[in-house]
């Protein structure tokens, strides 16, 4: 499986990188699969160079706070408008049940037909799981001042170069602060991609929106991951300070996420 960072400033997108964006591309040994978490402010343009717009072939949202999600109004306007048609099926879209109704809204259209021309909207069940492709989605509920926020468990099967069936876990955080869902949601996974937005010390009063990197460390050791990647770390908050406080919790590999980078999970 392949990581593509695509957009990982927190909040709002920075001057290097749009907002929360992630694209996954696996092989089922018949065909090359790629799917998106979240679709954050300024992502669209920039995820048109690892890929083109019709080869994704669904979109996961964690949860509906604009850098995570509100980029799929402009990919609405790609698909309905292209010229000659979009010569694929909708996207298929999986997120909180207010999905369709918000995109509708924030693209001033009615919320019947909305967006389910160009979308095939799917609501997350909690710990439900999603099959598509080499790909098995499951929302782990966590704790973000929305109606409904989730980390997402990626677990992929794949062969390898002898075609050997090989599976890896790639776990998601979206936006949380500590909470048993996020470490139920990174067990055991190969790459946690781990929101550190906070700073020990400047926001110890702000509780149950975002994590530090020192919970983000806590969580990756309880949650027995093996690699840990920070993100969603805005423009005020330091990268040298949440890997600083990761690194004593965690005694796995620490790094922080650069819009443009490529993982193998």
């Amino acid at each position: 499986m392949k990581l593509t960072i695509v957009g990982c400033t927190g909040s709002f997108p920075g001057p290097g990188s749009p907002a929360s964006c992630y694209l996954l591309t696996a092989h089922d040994g018949e065909r090359q699969w790629k799917i998106v978490l979240d679709l954050g402010s300024g992502a669209l343009g920039a995820i048109q160079r690892y890929t083109d717009l019709e080869d994704i072939d669904a979109i996961f949202l964690t949860h509906l706070h604009p850098d995570h999600c509100m980029d799929l109004c402009g990919l609405h306007v790609a698909v309905r408008w292209k010229p000659g048609g979009w010569g694929r099926d909708r996207i298929p879209v999986w997120g909180p049940a207010a999905t369709a109704d918000r995109m509708a809204t924030a693209y001033g259209l009615e919320l019947d037909p909305g967006m389910h021309d160009e979308f095939d909207f799917s609501n997350w069940s909690e710990r439900q799981s999603v099959q598509l492709g080499p790909f098995t989605v499951t929302p782990y509920a966590v704790n973000h001042p929305v109606e409904e926020a989730y980390a997402l468990r990626v677990e992929v099967t794949e062969p390898d170069k002898e075609g050997k069936a090989v599976s890896r876990i790639l776990t998601y955080s979206g936006d949380t602060d500590s909470c048993p869902g996020l470490e139920d949601a990174a067990r055991n996974a190969d790459l946690f991609l781990c929101e550190a937005a906070f700073e020990e010390g400047r926001d110890d009063d702000i509780k149950d929106v975002h994590l530090t990197g020192k919970r983000a460390g806590q969580a990756a050791t309880a949650a027995g991951a093996r690699r840990l990647l920070l993100t969603h770390i805005p423009v005020w908050t330091s990268q040298t300070k949440v890997m600083a406080e990761a690194r004593p919790e965690f005694a796995g590999d620490v790094a922080v996420a650069v819009a443009g980078v490529h993982y193998t999970v």
